[in-house]
């Protein structure tokens, strides 16, 4: 009896203080005429939480299309703006970079990433500079992406020769579950130096912490109920955690027990070369000095597992189901890869410098499905007035790349049609200088390992169409494909992506 007393009273006073601190929020407080920028009204406590839906991508286009591309709101306790036209973008992304570089504290950073030891989720300052440093040269740059060429070409090989099989015997294939398969494959090989199909489940543990990382936590806007961990997320994080931390810590004491550099051939992979730095100081230059340590590798191994993975694998799986529904221009990609790499061979690496068409392919499957389609939040260092709009210290900023890559105005009026023509001599990349495509994010906080996975979305579509035709399945017409999305860290496929492949190739 007296815990129940005590759980009323908790509840009771917790809805008072929440009451009392969205009151507070309000911006008739603001001083001096400064005026947030505009929003729909919020509710006590959980302020336009309601507002997102399931898709909040989605729901965010329908609220700007209302109250513009810079748009306040308040997710529980925190204050949030909401970025989503290309020229709102430059103003957060490129104009005011360096206000807006940090990162907000969230549940599943705290408990999986090892309390924001990682590179992505840490906040802004001279760790994550130095982290972010070691990342771009030690593991993602260009010589590293080539050295691992011959994995990716032996992986791609691999699942080819499996689906001439399937081919021969007349099956309808499973592409989602294919390419989820070899893009694992490439990633544990290239980041662990091992096969997912060995006696640790990287596999499964590395979809759980995908599925977490993409949850939406309520404590994430209503800190104060963390301790009664309503959705039960708290426990399931600390669980992947300890379960993928045991995982990994076997993975570095096996590297430093029988070091593979003495393997003739061999090709570092990640951990081997987080190991060679480990106990070094990150940045033995400046005053407050960042060793390399244990916690600190395996959190950046996290990092790229959860990246690498389901970022290039979703890629994939909507470029597919779009030139599916296109046939007009899975004919024209296979054309090109006819007439730059012949009949005869396999694709190989080195083509894909030639392949104008498959690049306009794949900028078109990310205008449509960006990466992440809100990118990762930004939070903000300091008070600002950007666009005559104030923005108060510690909002979260969430910039809607989906919205911006589907604005008419920039777009034209078939912004919602996948239609790669729309790049021929127009002169926009995919590094985010350009704010009309940002898939990979922009400015200080942009994706460092954008050539790594392009080199492989564009790898995997290249051989997919090259060696097949493919049909759906059980006559389906191309009109016909399901192509609603489900939401979380990237936006895959609600239903899998079936196919009918036949081998072309006169191999």
């Amino acid at each position: 009896m007296d815990c129940f007393i005590v759980s009323v009273l908790f509840v009771f006073l917790s809805t008072l203080f929440c009451i009392l601190r969205a009151t507070s929020l309000q911006p008739k407080h603001l001083k001096n005429g400064q005026r947030p920028p505009p929003g729909p009204p919020a509710l006590p406590i959980i302020g336009n939480l309601h507002l997102l839906g399931n898709l909040p991508h989605r729901s965010l286009q329908s609220l700007a299309k209302k109250y513009g591309p810079i748009m306040s709101l308040r997710l529980g306790y925190v204050p949030t703006i909401v970025v989503s036209s290309p020229q709102a973008a430059e103003l957060f992304l490129k104009t005011h970079d360096t206000v807006f570089a940090s990162r907000p504290k969230v549940q599943a950073a705290k408990y999986i990433c090892y309390g924001g030891s990682d590179m992505v989720f840490t906040e802004y300052g001279t760790y994550w500079r130095h982290v972010r440093k070691l990342c771009t040269l030690q593991l993602l740059s260009i010589s590293k992406i080539d050295m691992f060429a011959p994995i990716r070409e032996l992986e791609l090989g691999l699942m080819i020769e499996s689906l001439k099989k399937s081919a021969a015997a007349g099956e309808i294939v499973n592409l989602s579950v294919k390419v989820k398969e070899v893009i694992e494959d490439i990633t544990f090989k290239m980041i662990l130096g091992r096969n997912k199909d060995d006696r640790y489940d990287l596999k499964g543990l590395s979809e759980e912490v995908l599925s977490l990382s993409g949850a939406f936590s309520i404590v994430d806007f209503l800190p104060f109920l963390e301790l009664l961990d309503l959705q039960g997320l708290q426990r399931r994080l600390k669980k992947i955690n300890k379960n993928f931390d045991g995982v990994l810590e076997k993975i570095i004491e096996e590297h430093e027990q029988v070091p593979k550099v003495r393997q003739e051939g061999h090709h570092k992979d990640f951990v081997d070369v987080l190991l060679s730095l480990m106990n070094q100081p990150m940045n033995p230059h400046e005053e407050a000095v960042h060793i390399l340590d244990r916690t600190k590798i395996k959190a950046i191994l996290l990092d790229m597992l959860v990246a690498a993975i389901d970022s290039s694998a979703t890629t994939i799986e909507w470029a597919f189901s779009q030139l599916l529904r296109h046939p007009r221009v899975m004919k024209k990609l296979q054309d090109e890869l006819e007439k730059v790499v012949g009949m005869n061979k396999l694709v190989e690496e080195e083509h894909l410098g030639k392949l104008c068409y498959m690049d306009m392919v794949v900028k078109e499957t990310l205008r449509l499905y960006p990466v992440a389609p809100l990118l990762i939040p930004h939070e903000s260092l300091e008070d600002i007035t950007v666009n005559g709009y104030y923005i108060k210290k510690k909002s979260r900023i969430i910039v809607n790349a989906w919205t911006i890559g589907r604005d008419p105005n920039v777009w034209s009026d078939n912004a919602e049609e996948f239609y790669p023509e729309r790049f021929i001599n127009i002169d926009i990349e995919l590094r985010g200088h350009d704010l009309r495509l940002i898939p990979f994010g922009s400015g200080r906080r942009g994706c460092p390992g954008m050539q790594l996975g392009l080199r492989t979305v564009r790898f995997v579509i290249a051989q997919l169409v090259h060696c097949f035709n493919w049909k759906l399945p059980n006559g389906m017409l191309p009109s016909e494909l399901d192509m609603n999305e489900k939401f979380g860290l990237t936006i895959p496929r609600v239903k899998h992506l079936l196919a009918k492949p036949s081998y072309r190739l006169r191999l």
